[in-house]
């Protein structure tokens, strides 16, 4: 059988990560590699796109620059260039093109085709530069100003923040103690609480991060990658405390650089602080029965879910003191 060069446009360590993944409501990891090179070369005939650079990949995308031969070009700027964003099919990516429908370009990159049915995304092509370097409190304000420039109506198509903190509530009683009780059990009591107060219902990114934010040709950053949802604004805040955990300090310290994070994000945003707090303490509750799950014996992969799971008692003594 002769070589497909399709291979070529996606990155080995991608495609032996996804490899291992069971299937989430779709196919298994394996079974999509193995549709993947056949899948973009539909694409790029269908959308009429050229490959032009070195692909990318996260966890569940691979992202590969191309250039429009036909329509669209205008959408993209000048060059005609944009980047063919495919996913392998899981819940989290199914509503992803709703989200970027509706921020249109202002705030997050901006759609120029979907196809949701094959996890298909042709996005506008922003740099590879992202928040990582930028110093720790202005990219901080950078995220505040995003997350209060995509604010939108909640949108009915994608999952509720409401279901998700009611589901919470149940497993984190529920869990074993992979935290004190009594940080499992205030999660819980949290994420009900919040949802009956009520708050506004928003349009959410719940993934904004320091890598999740590009620096832009047309305006200095976009947001990317957001994995929505519908509900109170101030849970947007978590992904800036967990990422870049590296810089928090020590001892004291720690509190302090958490809690000058929240600050910043929620001035900017026009967020609630307590609030903001009550949802990293679910938020981090919630990463830490799921890094739990991943004690397998591998001394790896056991050593990165214990370490998870002290970052998480770390955020939530931080988010009660």
């Amino acid at each position: 059988m002769s070589y497909d060069p399709m291979y070529d446009l996606i990155p080995a360590h991608f495609a032996h990560a996804v490899s291992g993944y069971e299937p989430d409501g779709y196919l298994s990891g394996d079974d999509w590699i193995d549709e993947l090179p056949g899948l973009i070369r539909a694409l790029l005939a269908e959308w009429e796109l050229e490959p032009v650079g070195r692909s990318e990949s996260g966890v569940c995308a691979v992202a590969i620059p191309v250039r429009l031969l036909g329509a669209g070009r205008d959408a993209v700027g000048v060059s005609g260039e944009a980047v063919l964003k495919i996913s392998w099919p899981h819940p989290e990516a199914a509503t992803e093109h709703l989200a970027l429908q509706a921020w249109d370009g202002r705030g997050a990159v901006r759609l120029v085709r979907a196809d949701p049915a094959r996890f298909a995304l042709l996005l506008e092509r922003a740099h590879t530069r992202d928040l990582s370097r930028v110093e720790i409190d202005d990219a901080c304000g950078v995220i505040g100003d995003l997350l209060a420039r995509l604010e939108r109506p909640a949108h009915a198509r994608v999952p509720s923040l409401t279901a998700y903190a009611h589901r919470q509530a149940e497993e984190l009683r529920a869990a074993p103690a992979v935290l004190p009780r009594r940080y499992l059990d205030q999660a819980a009591s949290l994420a009900t609480d919040l949802v009956d107060r009520g708050a506004p219902e928003r349009l959410l990114h719940t993934d904004l991060h320091y890598t999740n934010v590009l620096a832009a040709y047309r305006e200095p950053w976009l947001a990317i990658d957001p994995k929505p949802m519908s509900g109170d604004p101030a849970f947007e805040v978590a992904p800036a405390l967990w990422n870049r955990a590296d810089e928090l300090g020590t001892g004291s310290q720690i509190r302090w650089s958490l809690r000058r994070r929240l600050e910043i994000i929620c001035e900017r945003a026009g967020l609630d602080e307590e609030r903001a707090r009550a949802w990293t303490i679910v938020r981090e509750a919630d990463n830490a029965v799921d890094a739990a799950q991943g004690l397998t014996g591998d001394d790896a992969a056991d050593a990165w879910a214990h370490d998870r799971i002290s970052l998480a008692v770390m955020i939530i003594k931080a988010m009660n003191d």
